[in-house]
């Protein structure tokens, strides 16, 4: 590769980082699914590598999907179907005349089958981190649950569940059930049960028996050793992401079927839409039509592949030899990992796209300053690899973060390398570098301190472990030629803060860099993990770029950690954001451990690097108390014949709490995404304040609460202008025609800084009498209504209408002629006291003439006495 001549020392420095960097632990990338002629291809279904080899696994993988696709297609309407599937089976595993991988990578899985280390069971899930109608991150099936004949009891078919999961994961939608809260109160004042459709039929159970619903909910309030058990013969079609274990739910609720007034998840993320209404509007609909005739479907083809030594290739041009070059290493490119590095433009990219794609390697590629060819990025995109962006600037420890989440490993969590710290720094003459990094229990093992400096010799370096133990320069080794110094702890590395101070020794400025590395110390308990992305590869001015942290220590997520995201563009200074998991803004679900935030602040057009540090304090909670996601619902027993017929309980998924003892730090690379359109120089402003996706609605006697967090000026920064808060007797017209729906008087409310908790009461009575036309299908005594909130910035740019919030009123039957008898006295008796108030007004006038005349006749007489 030929360097620009002007590049200096900077460019130097990379090479010399990225030697020292590389890593033999490397990740490598499978396609996405596609949707063609009606059927699912390139499905990508990835064994954990520590999940134990069982003849049985494997089949019952292909039955369930097998059984899946025929009940989606019906599920459907004759829609979509599964066609192709590859199933990665780990490298732990015996061969057994598998094929080669070529792309595929347990990284880029659609479904993960895994133990998670430790955390054995668990329901299936799928892990959605963004809004309505958006595809979610994977779906998780244990070993147990597929080899576990007793659990399709309480879930139902294997098929039905991965339908269930399937629709979480492609389509968005949310489940329709709610165990924190299995009953609600409706518009008639009526206790009712947490479902959908509302024609699924059951009866309360007590501890010793059915029992009735009295008996269970005493003051509103349901009592302990109580529950709802369905009828297992149903009437109801609907819907699957309710119960898909009902024999007779064979489809997704629908407009006629969906229980609005359902406290789930699914009205909540989805503003009361059901999911048929959703799953219609999504791409796969739009770009396919129902199949003519009655046959069905044919069933899924499976592949099985595995993987085995990787052929790693490191190049420094861009030719079309590549694949040649990794077919000297492995006899062919099938499975092996290219990190192409470049920092010019090359007229060789074009020509080699269809070789590399068809060669069966993955391509990984760092692009070095802001001349590196514009297309780099398609050999990534084309093989399912990851891209990097080294901004040409001394002090960026890119290149290291880049081979750093590269080398982060093939989902066995004991051969990743994970990051605890990153940085670099200029220090001036005779001043130093001064940090600390936490090394928890999680990790520990092949714990390594690597320092890099600019010119001359190295820094004075000291170290401290936790217990005092004081390393010196002498203690590292040195290269001078690549001017590293490096120290490896021996065995496992105490856990605790470990101090680091580096001197600049010398007269002029120098550029130091600190990365330290640990793998996982034991077997039995996962480390804290962190994966940081981006929502696409490219934006646009002025849309923003959703930043995301996905934090966990197995299966559960990490709260009150603190991730801050530092996002540097091509020549300009770094720009650094706090993510938040607090369910607002740009993150979508509160305490699912991926933290997000919307990103703005573009600079210029061209390529962003996003890099993410974690910390997490030991003085607070570390572990969520449930797995995150959206689960399957598990049936605790069924009503059959009148008999009770309860299910095996659930093996529960203990969680450690050791993190609190130590608290832990990460870094993660982000990877690298494209700005275009960004205006020169000062632009006016386009940023409106983000969606509100978090209200609530709460009537306490006469009067509504509404809480949300509070947007920004600019998406989720700052402080927005005003709130427009607006409410319906009817869902349909607060939806379609927000802005002729009734406006609540806000004058005395004010938007607080972003993030802040708002809360909001106003009495509804005074707006619900106000002429508003139902529509076709609402009920005139619903006593519902609905409410949403716009948020306005200064310069009035407009947010999107907040997600609806409904309401219980608990008014009355008979509501409507007390109302009007109610207004009958209030005139009569505001009309009485006018006409006594003008009686006496006239009896005080008269009284007060006739006094002035009597006087004046007094005086008149005593003038003439005189």
């Amino acid at each position: 590769m030929t360097y620009r001549d002007n590049a200096g020392t900077v460019c130097s420095l990379k090479i010399v980082t990225l030697l020292v960097a590389l890593s033999p632990e490397l990740l490598f990338m499978g396609a996405e699914v596609q949707l063609q002629d009606n059927g699912y291809d390139g499905l990508l279904v990835a064994i954990n590598p520590q999940v134990s080899e069982d003849h049985n696994l494997i089949p019952n993988i292909k039955e369930m999907i097998t059984e899946a696709s025929f009940y989606l297609f019906n599920a459907t309407k004759r829609r979509v179907f599964f066609r192709s599937i590859k199933i990665l089976i780990p490298a732990t595993w015996k061969a057994n005349n598998y094929s080669q991988v070529k792309q595929e990578s347990y990284e880029k899985a659609n479904v993960l089958v895994t133990d998670w280390y430790g955390t054995h069971g668990g329901d299936p899930h799928a892990l959605q981190y963004r809004g309505c109608g958006k595809e979610g991150k994977y779906i998780y099936f244990s070993p147990d649950f597929l080899l576990n004949d007793d659990l399709t009891a309480g879930y139902g078919s294997r098929g039905r569940v991965f339908v269930h999961e399937w629709a979480h994961l492609r389509w968005g939608v949310f489940d329709e059930y709610n165990n924190e809260k299995p009953f609600y109160i409706n518009g008639q004042n009526q206790i009712k049960v947490t479902r959908c459709s509302s024609d699924i039929t059951g009866m309360f159970v007590c501890e010793k028996g059915p029992c009735p619903q009295e008996n269970c909910i005493i003051s509103k309030l349901f009592q302990e050793g109580c529950m709802f058990i369905y009828n297992r013969t149903q009437n109801a079609t609907a819907s699957i992401m309710f119960m898909q274990s009902l024999s007779s739910v064979v489809e997704f609720c629908n407009a006629s079927t969906h229980n609005r007034e359902a406290p789930n998840l699914q009205n909540q993320m989805c503003s009361l839409r059901s999911t048929w209404d959703v799953i219609s509007d999504s791409t796969d609909f739009n770009h396919s039509f129902p199949m003519k005739g009655t046959e069905l479907p044919p069933p899924p083809t499976f592949s099985l592949v595995q993987a085995g030594d990787k052929a790693v290739c490191l190049v420094l041009d861009v030719s079309s030899k590549m694949a040649e070059v990794a077919e000297k290493l492995n006899g062919k490119a099938d499975g092996s990992v290219m990190i192409l590095v470049t920092s010019g433009k090359d007229e060789h990219i074009s020509n080699c796209l269809l070789t590399v794609l068809s060669s069966g390697s993955t391509i990984h590629t760092i692009a070095l300053g802001s001349s590196a060819d514009e297309n780099l990025e398609e050999l990534s995109r084309l093989t399912g690899g990851l891209k990097f962006f080294v901004p040409d600037k001394s002090n960026s420890n890119s290149m290291i973060d880049a081979f750093g989440r590269i080398s982060s490993g093939n989902g066995d969590i004991l051969q990743q390398r994970f990051q605890l710290e990153s940085v670099g720094e200029n220090v001036e003459p005779h001043q130093h570098l001064e940090n600390a990094v936490t090394v928890d229990n999680g990790v520990g093992s092949d714990t390594t301190f690597l320092v890099t400096w600019q010119t001359r010799g190295p820094p004075e370096i000291v170290l401290f472990n936790p217990n005092g133990r004081k390393y010196h320069t002498h203690n590292f080794i040195i290269n001078e030629a690549l001017r590293t110094a490096r120290l490896c702890i021996p065995g496992t590395a105490k856990p605790g803060l470990w101090t680091y101070t580096l001197n600049n020794t010398h007269h002029s400025l120098q550029v130091f860099k600190v990365t330290v590395t640990s793998r996982a110390s034991r077997p039995a308990q996962p480390p804290a993990t962190v994966e940081a992305f981006v929502e696409t590869d490219s934006t646009s001015f002025p849309h923003p770029m959703m930043v995301y942290a996905n934090v966990r220590k197995g299966l559960y997520p990490i709260l009150n950690a603190t991730v801050t995201a530092t996002v540097e563009p091509e020549d300009e200074d770094p720009v650094t954001l706090k993510l938040f998991d607090d369910g607002a803004g740009a993150d979508a679900i509160k305490n699912d451990g991926i933290y997000s935030r919307y990103f703005f602040s573009f600079a210029v057009n061209g390529r962003y690097s996003l890099k993410v540090h974690v910390n997490h304090s030991p003085s607070v909670s570390a572990l969520g108390h449930s797995i995150p996601g959206s689960h399957a619902m598990y049936i605790p027993g069924y009503i059959a014949n009148g008999n009770i017929q309860m299910n095996a309980r659930r093996r529960s998924t203990g969680r450690s709490e050791e993190l609190r003892k130590w608290g832990f730090s990460r870094v993660s690379s982000g990877g690298s995404f494209s700005v275009l359109g960004v205006p020169a120089g000062p632009h006016p402003d386009v940023f409106p304040p983000c969606k509100i996706i978090d209200l609530e609605a709460v009537a306490v006697e006469e009067e509504v609460t509404l809480s949300w967090t509070a947007p920004g000026e600019d998406f989720d920064h700052g402080q927005a202008n005003s709130y427009e808060i607006r409410m319906s007797k009817t869902l349909q017209n607060i939806q379609d025609d927000f802005n002729n729906a009734i406006l609540v008087n806000t004058s005395k409310l004010s938007p607080q800084q972003a993030g802040t908790k708002e809360i909001f009461t106003f009495l509804p009575k005074l707006f619900i009498n106000e002429p508003e036309h139902p529509l076709d299908g609402e009920t005139q005594g619903s006593h519902r209504v609905y409410v949403a909130i716009r948020t306005t910035d200064k310069n009035s740019l407009e947010s999107a209408v907040s997600n609806i919030a409904q309401v219980s009123l608990f008014v009355p039957h008979n509501s409507a002629p007390v109302l009007a008898r109610d207004r009958l006295i209030l005139k009569g008796t505001l009309t009485a006291m006018v006409f006594i108030g003008i009686i006496c007004v006239t009896i005080v006038v008269t009284h007060c003439i006739l006094n002035k005349k009597k006087k004046a006749d007094r005086n008149e007489n005593g003038a003439k006495l005189l």
